[in-house]
């Protein structure tokens, strides 16, 4: 009978410990992406909103992810997770990532994303309004990076500034526009 307890303590303990590790682990990937995504913005930001909700223009309001001002002007950007292979583009309604234990679709973000570009520049029209659509690591495109999409060190090669002085000046004559857009916008948690 003592035997069959130790046993049955011993699977307990080791399932305790496996579920403590997956625990872990996720809590570690999720940290891991967050502060890479962090870096990232940070690194091509001057300032930025995240969790944002304006006004789409025909009486409703629309999210977006994170909205940035750099030294260009806004950048709306939608970050996607998506890690595997991914099949997309301009022209496709779904979109495909294959990853090593999983097959899954996903509408083409690239329709949503000019709606939220639209959104911004109804806000503010005197100031250049891009967006792009982050994949995190871990996504690559077997047949061709469809438009306005990008991985985090092309965002940072796009969007960095090596003159940051003149880009303070730019960053600087967009601030107004900025903070009336603040203005009209909720943000979430950063």
């Amino acid at each position: 009978m003592s035997e069959d307890l130790n046993t049955l303590d011993a699977g307990w303990l080791l399932l305790l410990v496996a579920v403590l590790l997956a625990v872990w682990w996720a809590y570690r990937r999720r940290y891991v992406v967050r502060t890479g995504l962090d870096r990232v913005l940070n690194s091509i930001a001057f300032e930025r909103m995240d969790g944002l909700v304006v006004p789409n223009g025909d009486e409703g309001v629309i999210q977006i992810d994170h909205l940035l001002l750099t030294s260009q002007g806004l950048l709306v950007l939608h970050v996607k997770e998506a890690p595997g292979t991914v099949f997309g583009g301009d022209k496709l309604q779904d979109w495909t990532v294959i990853a090593a234990d999983r097959r899954y679709t996903f509408s083409n973000p690239q329709h949503a994303l000019y709606d939220r570009i639209a959104a911004i520049r109804q806000i503010v029209r005197d100031v250049p309004v891009e967006g792009r659509i982050l994949f995190l690591e871990g996504s690559e495109f077997a047949k061709g990076v469809p438009d306005l999409v990008c991985l985090p060190d092309e965002l940072i090669a796009q969007f960095s500034d090596v003159d940051k002085a003149a880009a303070k000046r730019k960053v600087e004559s967009f601030t107004p526009h900025w903070e009336r857009l603040a203005g009209h916008a909720v943000t979430g948690p950063r």
